[in-house]
């Protein structure tokens, strides 16, 4: 039996109930393909399900105000996903009358959308034979097939996207890339494949030569850079705090946050008081408390943001506009978010 016909095999006994493959709606399985990137299915689920409530059609999505959308992605992570999302719809909903693109050409043209989202949205819904490659698709082809080819090299994208297109059951394209991503997702994971149980356990290279482990190789990471924040977090006689919004092309874009004083390393009491910033920002008689007693590190793919939270109690403080019974309105980065939960439930 051929490899696509098997791997189908596989999937219709095996396959994961999800809502977005019970349509061809092209506007839900996008959404849930966005959703999906750097993002696992048990963690996605519920933010779909709460955004297609929310937003049921394009036009909903499209007329949002983007702090909205922030909020409702708030923990996903990766915001320029959310942002590039919110921007699509308008596109979608204003320019092309909601009318979604049939077909990969038109559609890998919409704002935050890649090769992979491309094939899998024309395939799915438009039965365009695209090949869909993703970490899944990688792991897979790269253990039963033996490639050593790093998938993160020039090379190794352009050699499993081809590899992947002769492989692909261009009559069921649709089919066949969800076969193949939900067996890399259940059968072939990263650790501990079920090799035993797998129906290509006889003709799979890596298996066979003892290189499950060792494939698929990766080029070697970029370095990580350090950096580290100190969040003021302003606490008023009357009940507000300061948060402002992030701008530029930096993390978080988009997202509220704390008066936030950045260093080159991490500052004690001593030092923080004798920054530029919190000079500024702070007044005489307030009284300052380090919330967090242990230094948070918050990761990102290619940073780590040391963190320490600083509560600022004050008289008064003519930036401190908004009240705290409405703080949790504002979209956050996950970290203030986590911050918020633990310091609201201990001052409640």
């Amino acid at each position: 039996m051929i490899f696509s016909k098997k791997l189908i095999l596989w999937y219709l006994q095996n396959k994961r109930d999800l809502p977005w493959r019970k349509t061809k709606n092209p506007y839900f399985v996008w959404l849930s393909e966005i959703m999906l990137q750097q993002t696992r299915v048990t963690q996605g689920l519920p933010y779909f399900l709460a955004f297609t409530n929310e937003f049921p059609t394009v036009f909903h999505l499209a007329k949002a105000p983007e702090s909205k959308v922030l909020k409702m992605w708030q923990g996903l992570g990766y915001y320029s996903r959310a942002r590039n999302l919110h921007a699509t719809a308008k596109f979608i909903a204003n320019e092309l009358n909601g009318v979604f693109p049939n077909n990969y050409n038109d559609i890998i043209k919409l704002k935050g959308v890649g090769d992979y989202t491309a094939s899998a949205i024309s395939s799915i819904c438009f039965n365009e034979p695209k090949a869909v490659v993703d970490g899944n698709v990688y792991r897979v082809l790269s253990r039963y097939f033996g490639i050593e080819t790093a998938i993160n090299s020039t090379q190794g994208i352009k050699e499993f996207k081809e590899l992947a297109n002769t492989l692909l059951d261009t009559t069921k394209p649709g089919t066949y890339n969800q076969a193949i991503m939900d067996f890399g997702a259940i059968q072939c994971k990263p650790k501990k494949p079920l090799c035993m149980f797998c129906p290509f356990n006889e003709s799979c290279v890596a298996l066979q030569k003892n290189k499950i482990d060792m494939l698929p190789v990766k080029e070697k990471k970029l370095k990580i850079k350090k950096r580290y924040f100190n969040y003021l977090v302003v606490k008023t006689e009357t009940n507000t705090t300061i948060l402002t919004k992030r701008n530029g092309k930096g993390i978080w874009q988009g997202l509220y946050e704390f008066p936030n004083i950045e260093s080159n390393k991490s500052l004690d009491f001593s030092e923080l008081i004798q920054t530029k910033n919190f000079k500024e920002l702070v007044t005489k008689d307030s009284v300052l408390n380090l919330f967090n007693k242990k230094e948070i590190v918050h990761k990102l793919s290619h940073q780590h943001i040391h963190t320490q939270f600083w509560i600022v109690e004050t008289k008064t403080h003519e930036k401190a506009t908004i009240s705290w019974t409405d703080v949790n309105n504002y979209p956050v980065p996950i970290l203030i978010a986590n911050f918020l939960a633990q310091f609201l439930t201990r001052n409640n």
